[in-house]
């Protein structure tokens, strides 16, 4: 069955335009996940498809229930844990799930069991009675993921699951995301823009920039989608110039500038690197690093546009511009 299905989706606020035409497809119990910057447009999909904000063209089902015309039955099949948390800090863990499941209108008895259930599943049955504002970050976040599962939702929305976590709690949760996909059948859509995160636990991933979807396929179908090996090259400057000399080289398939950085698709890296150190030292560049490597997921975004994901200067740049649109749009 198609759990979430888009076709033409857009989203405009005045004259930003937040999402771009996106079409998409998830499976049953699929991890598909949404890649991108912040700012990309990942936050304003899930609020579509969570009914929070209609469309501005385009449409989409989820379980096969229009997000704009049957909201209620979107709602009851869904469950979402946004990038902010919701949870009460006055409230205890219990007392936090058992707010939830009355807003579900789960019946009581039912939901204390379900509630102990999601309780053992997500790690925290221990701390069940203390307030939530003694909890650290990771239990909040695992304590906000059980509040959207009281209700046995078919689809689950996930915004952001380990944003700000340390290394050790992602990695918690990633097995609680893996659990309730194998043993309760959840499907899972979840938005990132960590590369590792998106790697290892999506089996589906559509990289978005700009409110447009680039690609869509798995993580081991993007990354080989590059071909050959990358010969990553940080210089004193780059320039036109020096990269349409890199071109010219045999073996070299593509050259992306990035600042102070050169990427190089390569055939048989091994063999053109001294072409290329020689090129650039002739050019007066100087080499401060090389680094040859097989793709990954960031070569893939850098690939398909332009920059990188973690782009600082354009990231910021982009949330504000579209921070004061949205809200010029609301006014």
């Amino acid at each position: 069955m198609t759990a979430v299905e888009a076709h033409n989706l857009r989203k405009v606020f005045g004259e930003l335009v937040a999402v771009d035409n996106v079409s998409f497809t998830v499976e049953e119990g699929e991890i598909f996940g949404f890649l991108g910057p912040n700012g990309a447009g990942k936050t304003t999909t899930i609020n579509m498809l969570t009914t929070l904000i209609k469309p501005t063209a385009g449409s989409a089902r989820v379980w096969g229930y229009d997000i704009v015309d049957e909201p209620e039955k979107v709602r009851e099949v869904i469950g979402l844990s946004p990038q902010e948390l919701t949870v009460d800090d006055e409230l205890t863990g219990y007392e936090n799930m058992m707010l939830h499941a009355a807003l579900y209108h789960v019946p009581r008895d039912e939901a204390r069991r379900r509630v102990k259930e999601i309780l053992e599943l997500l790690e925290l049955e221990r701390f069940a009675n203390k307030k939530v504002e003694s909890y650290s970050g990771g239990m909040k976040k695992r304590l906000e993921i059980g509040c959207s599962l009281i209700h046995y939702p078919k689809v689950l929305f996930l915004d952001e699951p380990t944003l700000g976590l340390d290394v050790q709690t992602r990695a918690a949760i990633w097995n609680y995301i893996r659990t309730l996909v194998r043993e309760k059948g959840v499907t899972i859509f979840m938005t990132t823009h960590y590369m590792d995160e998106a790697d290892n636990l999506c089996d589906r991933i559509a990289i978005i920039d700009y409110g447009r979807v680039k690609a869509i396929d798995t993580p081991s179908r993007l990354k080989s989608s590059i071909g050959g090996d990358l010969v990553e090259l940080e210089v004193s400057e780059v320039n036109g110039p020096i990269g349409e000399k890199l071109r010219t080289l045999p073996g070299v398939v593509d050259v992306v500038l990035d600042n102070e950085r050169a990427v190089v698709k390569v055939v048989r890296g091994e063999e053109v690197l001294p072409a290329m150190i020689s090129v650039l030292i002739r050019e007066g560049v100087s080499v401060r690093r090389v680094e040859m490597k097989k793709p990954s997921l960031e070569e893939v975004f850098l690939s398909l546009t332009g920059r990188k994901l973690r782009d600082e200067n354009g990231v910021k740049e982009e949330i504000a511009r579209r921070t004061i649109a949205i809200r010029r749009a609301r006014a």
